[in-house]
């Protein structure tokens, strides 16, 4: 049976728990499979056809959930929605591929210190893992830094100091889809478990895209060069005029900043000197600016 012939199934099952009885129009496709189902495996519509109509019971619904799962298939309340395609099959469901788990849905590319070096690898400091974010034990990590641009993911050596102060951080890529839903669905995991406790750090561009980027993902802080830095090398041309758009929100948003907030000097050269600088650009250690 297709899942278009489950998702009927499924309401008319919803619909039985108010109605004694359910009618569908016999025209319908799923309707002509379910009865093609019910005549190959002997269950009696006799009763249950009405002219034009098909008319259901929880007898009769009751009778094609048995059916189908002694044929080995998923019963009709059961779901296949977020499971894997391995998953669908050890709960005995027939592959529905337009409600499994899409198989980089909970990837994200992780930088951790290297334990060990392979004997066909060079000596690196950090190894580069693309797996399951639920795989992770969040408790031994102080800090999670997202980082958006890839080149710099790569380079980043994690030494002490480099990503502020933190002693275990969890750097974690984000800026493609590829890596998207993963990287969402443990910045909120992290920010459930954490709260306020654990910093969640953004490693991005320094421009109006960047830091609303920043807002939109849960960050709790930026990770930026000193002030002093910024002032000096931020320019121009990394601030493109197409990122105007983000600059009217930002605004608002530093009106709700108070006034000693640190996070308002940074908007300054972004919002009334039209200054950015790309990560690529980011020289000595980083400092954590609060965004709230």
């Amino acid at each position: 049976m297709k899942p278009t012939d489950y998702a009927v199934l499924s309401r008319i099952a919803r619909e039985l728990k108010a109605a004694r009885t359910v009618e569908r129009k016999r025209s319908l496709k799923a309707i002509v499979a379910i009865e093609s189902f019910c005549d190959e495996h002997d269950i009696g519509l006799d009763d249950y056809r009405r002219g034009a109509t098909l008319r259901f019971d929880r007898h009769l619904l009751g009778a094609i959930d048995t059916t189908l799962q002694e044929l080995g298939h998923r019963p009709i309340d059961a779901t296949t929605s977020g499971r894997s395609t391995r998953e669908q099959a050890a709960h005995g469901f027939d592959e529905d591929k337009a409600n499994r788990a899409a198989p980089r849905q909970a990837r994200v590319l992780v930088s951790a210190p290297a334990s060990a070096t392979p004997a066909w690898l060079a000596t690196t400091p950090r190894e580069i893992r693309d797996l399951d974010w639920r795989d992770l034990s969040l408790d031994v990590f102080d800090a999670l830094v997202q980082v958006e641009n890839l080149d710099s993911f790569y380079e980043l050596d994690g030494a002490q100091g480099e990503l502020g102060e933190v002693d275990a951080p969890l750097v974690v890529y984000r800026g493609d889809t590829h890596y998207r839903q993963g990287f969402d669905a443990l910045a909120a995991a992290w920010g459930e478990r954490f709260h306020d406790q654990r910093v969640h750090l953004y490693l991005g561009d320094f421009d109006a895209a960047g830091i609303a980027i920043a807002l939109g993902s849960g960050a709790s802080h930026l990770l930026l060069p000193s002030l002093a830095t910024l002032a000096d090398k931020a320019s121009g041309l990394h601030q493109p005029a197409e990122q105007m758009r983000h600059q009217a929100a930002l605004r608002r948003y530093r009106e709700g900043l108070s006034a000693a907030h640190p996070l308002r000097d940074y908007l300054t050269l972004i919002l009334d000197q039209q200054r950015g600088l790309r990560q690529q650009w980011f020289a000595g250690p980083l400092e954590a600016v609060a965004l709230h």
